[in-house]
């Protein structure tokens, strides 16, 4: 279970330009699960998701996972729990230029040390698996659309994370695309990964692997839908 207690998140505190992007969030996640939340560009989405992955922290408030408050924790130790607890996938992929499809891979998990040998056949069977392998000396700005989407996922993965963090994740993929990244989250899903994912995407909240719902607006929580309750609406 993730929990948030109370979690404020306010950028350029007390300055003119002050943004309260997450106000007062009080929310369970469970485990092995997919949750989707959604809203309005500015409803505090992303921040909610980044502090949940420890890329930031709460200006107030604090967040659990598995019993443990992971907010408070000094800045090395947050660093390790998203390095192996983590994985993510950015809405522009954020691939990196100049480097190739198996470098982008394993760059997430070279801070970890380990055998290089080890890391690369690692890498290799998860593009394999995601039918990249023959891209892997590829240059990252030369892909498709859809190859740079599977890559981040490939990347996302290589240090085998238990939750997977996935922002806007259809926002530049066209509908064949869309299916494609929904099959790989449904394999995924069936590894016992949680996933979590923000969008405002109609795709993404119908797809029949997500277990609930949560909508957002002005960095608060709304409605929380499950997936039962969806589909009686839907019905």
């Amino acid at each position: 279970m993730i929990e948030l207690d109370s979690v404020c998140k306010i950028y350029n505190d007390g300055q003119p330009n002050e943004v309260r992007a997450v106000r007062d969030v009080s929310l369970k996640i469970p485990l092995d699960a997919t949750t989707v939340f959604r809203g309005p560009s500015g409803s505090g989405k992303t921040s909610l998701l980044s502090m949940i992955g420890c890329l930031s922290r709460p200006t107030s408030g604090r967040i659990h996972l598995e019993g443990e408050c992971i907010s408070g924790l000094p800045e090395k130790f947050m660093t390790d729990i998203r390095r192996q607890t983590f994985g993510f996938i950015f809405q522009r992929f954020n691939l990196l230029r100049g480097l190739s499809v198996m470098e982008n891979v394993m760059a997430p998990a070279l801070p970890l040390g380990g055998d290089h040998a080890d890391l690369w056949h690692r890498a290799m069977e998860i593009l394999h698996r995601l039918l990249l392998d023959h891209k892997a000396t590829v240059a990252s700005e030369l892909l498709s659309g859809g190859e740079a989407q599977r890559v981040a996922i490939a990347r996302a993965l290589i240090n085998d994370p238990a939750i997977i963090i996935a922002d806007e994740p259809t926002a530049n993929l066209d509908t064949a695309l869309t299916e494609e990244f929904l099959s790989v989250m449904a394999d995924l899903k069936r590894q016992g990964k949680t996933i979590l994912m923000t969008s405002h995407d109609p795709r993404i909240w119908q797809a029949g692997l997500v277990d609930r719902i949560v909508s957002m607006k002005d960095g608060a929580i709304g409605d929380v839908l499950e997936q039962s309750e969806r589909e009686s609406v839907e019905e």
